[in-house]
């Protein structure tokens, strides 16, 4: 062309969650099942939607309002009542003013990070997920800045390097954390959000809290939302229903803004992200009307506690079969609904293979694997993938060097969770040992 039009980003902008569908989808047309552990959409492994809610979908459906363009931040009453729902708190005080509405967070995080200035950076957790990442390198046109989870303790960050990295990197201007973490399943306590609190103050940086699966916290953990704590510092809270309800398919976010009015440069950022939201009009008015009637609802805190029932069983099958297998680093899950799982170092190398009985499906792997630069994680996926068809996402791909995978608790046939999970322990005692 005459000149180049690709942004210096695009690099950035990986998605390898999905990517992986599409060998699964020529493994399919070989003849393979699939077993797709690697989406985080509770519909799509057979979670049933209950009947109250459909109900009120499907009652909203038949108003002529919900067909209508909304405020560009959102449906006032919406905004109100989630508002309500943070000030009741008693910490920090918003407004509906203070609470914008997306497509999805995806559509949240790309405008939060799209429109930063081209020189300031945030921080965020490494392994972490790659809507966030890929939108932060992006922006930039660099790789992303990242601080160490450790998974020698719990997955919770390393609160030595994230200093660290912040003090000797002037560029970064904010943090962000995920609480439930994806993809770790880490709940993170009180006392370290204090201390990550405690260094954006100062260093005089923003917060970002991606707190999408802050209803889904089990095995006895407990945190707090990033509103109780704030204190003072501009911060952004990310919330959505594609997990709590789950209604992953009506792409709806939304962004709650904390102490923008006390500091000038962040309230014209915010203010930016709103002018960008009404260059679209504004998001989906349905799924928005049907926030209020959903959550308080008086079946709503119980289908809550059912879900978390099934995860926090579903954990600890995994975590039991997992832990049992040499050769692994495994914590368990005590949020959300995922697991990431460490090969030791040195335990993965090039030649290591799993028996594939399909000679179309081997030689579509082993063609997969022989390009150049495949992360050994990956390599192990593919073989996986072609050798017992269960799907999983290679951590390296989470923005980490660390080499494992993680894997969805979303199954919810007990047994044919078991048998998945046993599978795959089967098969990386196989691998290592080929």
């Amino acid at each position: 062309m005459r000149n180049n039009i690709v942004h210096a980003g695009a690099q950035e902008l990986t998605y390898e969650i999905r990517a992986i569908v599409a060998i699964a989808e020529k493994l399919n047309k070989l003849g393979m099942k699939t077993n797709m552990e690697n989406i985080g959409d509770p519909v799509a492994k057979g979670e049933k939607i209950p009947m109250w809610m459909k109900k009120i979908v499907a009652d909203l459906a038949m108003q002529d309002s919900s067909y209508a363009y909304s405020a560009t931040k959102g449906v006032l009453e919406t905004r109100e009542f989630l508002a309500e729902m943070t000030n009741k708190r008693g910490k920090t005080q918003i407004s509906a003013d203070d609470i914008t509405f997306f497509n999805g967070l995806g559509d949240a995080i790309q405008k939060v990070y799209g429109l930063l200035r081209h020189e300031a950076r945030v921080i965020g957790p490494s392994p972490t997920y790659s809507t966030h990442s890929s939108a932060e390198g992006s922006h930039a046109g660099q790789k992303p800045v990242s601080y160490r989870l450790d998974p020698d303790n719990m997955w919770y960050p390393d609160l030595d390097d994230l200093y660290l990295s912040v003090k000797y990197n002037p560029s970064i201007s904010g943090i962000l954390i995920i609480n439930p973490d994806n993809p770790t399943g880490a709940v993170y306590p009180e006392r370290i959000l204090r201390e990550i609190i405690n260094i954006a103050k100062e260093f005089d940086l923003f917060i970002v809290v991606d707190e999408i699966y802050r209803n889904l916290i089990y095995n006895g953990q407990a945190t707090r939302p990033i509103s109780d704590l704030i204190d003072g510092l501009p911060a952004i809270a990310m919330r959505g229903i594609s997990k709590d309800f789950p209604w992953p398919g009506s792409r709806c976010g939304w962004i709650e803004v904390y102490n923008a009015k006390d500091n000038p440069i962040f309230q014209r950022y915010i203010q930016s992200i709103v002018n960008s939201k009404m260059v679209e009009v504004c998001s989906t008015t349905l799924p928005q009307k049907a926030i209020p009637l959903i959550m308080s609802h008086p079946e709503y805190p119980v289908y809550l506690a059912e879900r978390r029932s099934w995860y926090e069983r579903a954990s600890n099958i995994a975590y039991d079969i997992f832990r049992k297998v040499p050769g692994l680093k495994v914590n368990r899950t005590n949020g959300a609904f995922y697991m990431s799982v460490v090969f030791e170092n040195g335990r993965l190398g090039e030649h290591q293979t799993l028996p594939i009985r399909n000679p179309d499906v081997r030689a579509l792997v082993e063609d997969l694997v022989a390009q150049p630069g495949v992360a050994l994680d990956k390599r192990f996926v593919y073989y996986l993938l072609g050798s017992t068809g269960i799907c999983v996402v290679p951590l390296s791909s989470f923005c980490t060097p660390m080499q494992g995978f993680r894997v969805t608790l979303l199954e919810h046939n007990e047994k044919e969770f078991t048998r998945v999970f046993n599978t795959i322990a089967e098969s990386i005692t196989a691998y290592l040992n080929s």
